[in-house]
């Protein structure tokens, strides 16, 4: 795909312990993906925070330390901050896989042509990945990323069965 703006891998919920530790909300694959980036000098946030350490939290989060977060109170400061990295540095995909960050922000057109808005989150609630697409009076409809309801997709737009955007 095309562009290689930021992709948030994970974001910083606020400090752990006193020596500087952070702890993470996970985005996307986890711990896994957070430790390709490992002791890669200013790999997050566009080179201003570099990942040292990173390991789960037996929570569905993680525990990490920054070399740029000495204590507490700079573990506190960082609450709220996404780490980031460029969309190219993440491992090219498979056929038919997907960084939820390629899909939101296209367009979404029916089978027949229609236009339908475009998609504004992709979310996962156990069953499978599901988007969520704002249509252009502004009201939202979710559907299955499944082929019989989004049978093609592409770095330019997402192809929607007609049925499945219905009112």
């Amino acid at each position: 795909m095309g562009t290689d703006r930021p992709v948030t891998l994970a974001a910083i919920a606020g400090a752990h312990g006193v020596a500087g530790e952070v702890r993470l909300k996970l985005f996307g694959d986890g711990v896994a993906t957070l430790k390709r980036h490992l002791n890669r000098a200013g790999a997050f946030n566009g080179g201003s925070l570099t990942l040292t350490a990173v390991r789960e939290d037996g929570k569905g989060g993680a525990i990490a330390r920054l070399a740029e977060c000495h204590d507490r109170n700079g573990a506190e400061a960082l609450r709220g901050t996404a780490l980031a990295v460029p969309r190219s540095a993440l491992p090219p995909l498979g056929e038919g896989e997907y960084y939820y960050a390629d899909l939101i922000g296209l367009p979404a057109v029916s089978t027949d042509g229609a236009d339908l808005g475009t998609c504004i989150a992709v979310e996962n609630f156990g069953a499978g990945d599901v988007l969520e697409v704002r249509r252009p009076d502004g009201k939202t409809f979710m559907v299955p990323i499944r082929a019989e309801a989004v049978p093609e997709w592409d770095d330019t737009r997402l192809v929607i069965e007609t049925v499945w955007a219905e009112d």
